[in-house]
């Protein structure tokens, strides 16, 4: 893509399980160089090693401290901004943890972008942030607003949003979960069959972010489309996968679940502009002066339903068994390939 040519892009927690992905899509690209910003030095020298790539350069630091990010933000053309607290029951105990990282971080980083006249920066955001119940989600539905009104005054720097649901088999998954538990033949734990969750890919989740920055707008969200289903299927579909006759034990939901995911909410329906694959869903860039835009009018939001995992396209269990068997953690431990896996 003509696009990356001699540019330089920042992607922050980058040695997790989004950051190895995009790397791989990216690596063999025409961009001069790809900084990697973490606070983890462990990755980021495991990862150092297995790239073995002087393209990719890596810096030690926290979205939280501007200084760390103003350093690595020096010469950055493009910043993929997926560093974030996301477990869902941590947060719950720790929410002014969340709040730091996830709101005052993502502060940082565009505050640092703006100054350094990047051209354009990508926020991940998540399901969660819709809709939000527990901490984790309203602390990156801050982070939306935060990025959207910074949006709005920055000139130079094209800040768009991108949400999407649980990523199959990355970090925080409970498909490695399952499968441990049927591999040492222990009970499958479920928290609550009927719940349902989007189902995508790591390379899914690639293709969103990729998508928001060709085509974004400044202020933009994005939003992938994806099918879901119930948690209860998604186990049934393992043990038949690995041919396993592991007890299904329900053990309840734990701290801050929801019973379904929304994507989009109804609000962002009405507005929403179907692009295929994806949703966009501009900004609201009217300011306080509200009066001047009555005659705009409204569509009647009550007849607009919001986009979730209980009405997208549902899987049953031979549906999923075909998602699943797209994975690199299942091709390798059901059909036995050699294949590069997702980072632990």
């Amino acid at each position: 893509m003509e696009i990356w040519k001699n540019k330089t892009l920042l992607i922050t927690g980058g040695t997790g399980s989004f950051g190895n992905a995009v790397l791989q899509r990216l690596l063999h690209s025409d961009l001069r160089e790809i900084r990697i910003f973490s606070r983890d030095e462990k990755k980021q020298d495991d990862q150092r090693k297995r790239l073995n790539n002087n393209k990719v350069k890596f810096y030690i630091g926290d979205v939280r401290d501007h200084a760390s990010v103003e350093r690595a933000m020096r010469g950055v053309d493009y910043v993929f901004h997926a560093a974030a607290l996301k477990q869902v029951p941590s947060c719950e105990f720790f929410p002014m943890e969340a709040t730091k990282t996830n709101v005052m971080g993502t502060q940082n980083i565009i505050d640092a972008a703006v100054a350094h006249k990047v051209k354009k920066v990508i926020c991940l955001s998540t399901d969660k942030a819709a809709y939000p119940i527990n901490a984790m989600g309203i602390s990156k539905a801050s982070m939306e607003k935060v990025a959207i009104a910074a949006s709005r005054k920055a000139d130079e720097t094209t800040v768009c949003l991108t949400r999407y649901g649980n990523v199959m088999a990355s970090r925080g998954s409970v498909i490695p979960l399952f499968i441990n538990q049927i591999k040492a033949g222990k009970e499958i734990t479920i928290t609550d069959p009927n719940m349902t969750r989007f189902l995508m890919s790591l390379e899914e989740a690639v293709e969103l972010v990729l998508f928001a920055f060709e085509h974004g707008n400044t202020g933009d969200l994005f939003v992938n489309k994806a099918p879901a289903g119930t948690i209860g299927d998604l186990a049934v579909a393992l043990k038949e996968l690995f041919k396993a006759d592991n007890t299904v034990k329900v053990i309840g939901t734990r701290h801050g679940e929801k019973l379904y995911e929304t994507l989009c909410t109804r609000e962002e329906m009405i507005k929403a502009e179907d692009m295929g694959d994806f949703f966009r869903i501009p900004a609201d860039n009217r300011d306080l002066n509200y009066a001047q835009y009555f005659s705009e009018g409204e569509k009647d939001i009550s007849l607009i339903e919001d986009y979730h995992s209980h009405n997208t396209t549902q899987q049953d269990v031979e549906g999923m068994k075909k998602l699943l068997l797209k994975l690199p953690l299942i091709r390798k431990e059901v059909l036995g390939e050699d294949v590069a896996q997702y980072p632990e």
